[in-house]
């Protein structure tokens, strides 16, 4: 917001990790590579859950459940439980915007009890003027303070970076800051080809960030969910995205471009495993849900 800059974006240096570092209670396991995949479904509708949580089961180790300023959902703790009792493992995001230091620890410490597998920490985007203006905007802390915090549950502590959001040379110390805070995974936003994630991961290695990472996998068949995942500080391959469009059969062709650059992104050194981003399709949740499985299920098949 233009009244409250983002002081990450503005300060010009990596802001370090005041205490000494924090050791997580739970590790990685690394001996194959992880898929976890966007779970999507209709707002405050357990059916839906229920649902699409059928589709996606068996087609990866984890859903990584998202937290979206203008469309909020279920409480964290219960769309854990809800995915736990589908047999599913959940990854929970959990933002900073909606919710002070005391809530942030209720959080962590249900999501410990209803099963969740891991939780993703994220500061979270600032909610647009248009939405929801009646509502405060909360950012007690920040992702590398929730991370320090997470890290004493047990959970898988993942956090975020976007190798192509500014200031994009501060991001690898920033990465590393966020491991001496407790992170243990970090789950990359999806960028223009693996050339470029390999480029981030060794400057993040660098810069003394050694923790693995989760690349992101961009799932589209139509125009719509090509679009949905070109936001800002995000990049989609031109070429990748017009084959897929201009295919006989676009979904074929968008699970076989998410096949492939799912393989090439685990052969980076320091990648261990992927996450099926997107909608998938504009045809709905359910209609996304077996386009993401479908991805799923041929990369597990290889490993």
């Amino acid at each position: 917001m233009a009244d409250h800059p983002c002081p990450f974006a503005v300060a010009g240096e990596v802001i370090s990790w005041p205490g000494p570092p924090v050791p997580g209670r739970s590790t990685l396991n690394t001996t194959k590579p992880l898929v976890l995949t966007d779970f999507t479904v209709r707002p405050y509708d357990v059916r839906a859950v229920a649902e699409v949580g059928a589709i996606l089961h068996g087609s990866c180790d984890g859903v990584l459940v998202g937290e979206h300023h203008n469309r909020p959902d279920f409480p964290p703790t219960l769309m854990a439980k809800l995915l736990a009792d589908a047999d599913l493992r959940p990854w929970i995001t959990l933002t900073c915007r909606d919710r002070n230091r005391v809530v942030l620890e209720q959080e962590l410490a249900g999501l410990a009890a209803a099963g969740a597998a891991g939780v993703l920490c994220v500061t979270g985007d600032g909610r647009g003027h248009d939405v929801r203006p009646d509502v405060t905007q909360v950012f007690d802390i920040d992702s590398t303070r929730l991370a320090a915090l997470a890290a004493t549950t047990g959970l898988h502590v993942a956090v975020a970076e976007s190798p192509d959001a500014p200031p994009i040379t501060l991001r690898p110390g920033r990465l590393r800051e966020k491991q001496r805070a407790g992170a243990q995974v970090c789950l990359l936003n999806h960028v223009v080809s693996p050339a470029r994630v390999s480029s981030f991961v060794d400057d993040a290695r660098t810069a003394g960030a050694t923790l693995p990472v989760v690349a992101g996998v961009a799932v589209y068949t139509d125009e719509r969910s090509a679009q949905a995942l070109s936001l800002p500080g995000l990049g989609l391959d031109p070429v990748a995205v017009q084959r897929v469009l201009s295919a006989p059969d676009p979904v074929a062709a968008g699970i076989a471009a998410a096949v492939e650059e799912a393989r090439a992104l685990l052969a980076v050194d320091g990648v261990v495993g992927v996450n099926l981003s997107g909608l998938a399709t504009a045809r709905g949740d359910v209609a996304g849900a077996r386009i993401k499985a479908a991805v799923g299920d041929a990369l597990r098949a290889e490993f």
